[in-house]
Formats: C-alpha cells, structure tokens, sequence
C-alpha cells in the first residue's frame, strides 16, 4: 500500500499501477521529504514528477504544500492510475494544480515551456546512463536556477552524469534504493 504521508492529503492511500513501476517506499519517501521539508523547498514549489509511476513523488509535494505538480508518465496503464490519484489529492488540496501528462520524459521536456523549483525522476532501472544523461540535459534546461532535482536509482547503479547545468549535491543510499541530489545552477 502508498499512501500520502503528511500535509493536506497525509494518509490518503494511492494506487498503485499492477505492473512496472516500483513505488518508492514509505520509508524512502519519508526521509526524502522531511529533507525537502528541512530546506523549505517545498511551500510554494512547482514540482516535475517524470516517469511518475503512481504519482507519489509530486502529489506527495503537492500535499506538502507545492503549487503545481506536473505528473509525466507514458505507459497507459501507469498513467490512468496517476490521474486517479491525482484527482484524489487534487480534492484534499483545494487551489493546487495538478496535471497529467501521457508522454515520455524526453518528449514532456522538449515540448514544454514550463519550468521548475523541484524534480523528481524515477526512471525505470533498465533506462541506460547514457538516456538518463540526455534527459537530466533537458532538465537542466526545465529547470529554474536553484531548483532541486532528485534521482532515484537502483542503490547498484553508478552515479547519473549530469550536464553542466546540474551541480552534485549529495547522495544516500536506502536499502536497494539509492537518491542522488543535484542543484540547477546558473550557466
């Protein structure tokens, strides 16, 4: 079970898609959050969630007391349970904007003219370094300066190579799950 562990929505339970995705776990989520809660780069905040699986990561935000959540995910069947989850949090968070977004990571971020405080991507474990590299490009372009961009990755993976745009913050690792932090920073 997902759920919405704090702010506005805290303890709405969410869907999860039947197959391939991995939700990131509660525990993960928690720790993630309260470090974002810690640096205050939540309130206020127009949150990216690409490959969004279940929508946990923006609408987790979006509780928390983000702005907008742009939720990303291409798979149809990943993607009905998104905007399932995202109209349940959208009722518990009156004046917040949420969309869904049926394309790919790299398409959403060549098409959009939108940008971002706060990025959440959750590829899927087989995207390779190099396509996981061209698409924190184009976040780095997404993304406004000073704005937070997060990884999640296999805790086996190596470190995401990131473009110029994106400094290393720092990393932790959960078990088999692992979280590298990055900072949008001016060219």
């Amino acid at each position: 079970m997902t759920r919405i562990i704090a702010g506005a929505a805290g303890s709405l339970t969410l869907t999860v898609p039947d197959r391939g995705t991995r939700p990131t776990s509660d525990r993960v989520r928690e720790s993630l959050f309260g470090a974002l809660d810690a640096a205050g780069a939540i309130p206020g905040a127009r949150v990216l969630d690409l490959y969004a699986g279940s929508g946990a990561l923006g609408l987790e935000a979006l509780s928390r007391g983000a702005a907008s959540a742009d939720l990303v995910e291409k798979a149809a069947a990943a993607a009905d349970v998104t905007e399932r989850n995202a109209r349940t949090v959208a009722r518990a968070v009156p004046g917040a904007t949420v969309r869904v977004h049926r394309l790919s990571a790299d398409a959403f971020l060549q098409s959009t003219t939108l940008r971002f405080d706060l990025v959440f991507l959750d590829p899927p474990y087989d995207l390779d370094d190099t396509a996981l590299a061209q698409t924190l490009g184009a976040v780095g372009d997404a993304a406004e300066d000073g704005a937070l961009v997060i990884v999640e990755r296999a805790a086996r993976s190596t470190e995401p190579v990131v473009p110029g745009a994106l400094a290393p913050l720092r990393s932790k690792r959960y078990g088999d799950t692992a979280l590298w932090w990055f900072e949008r920073v001016d060219r």
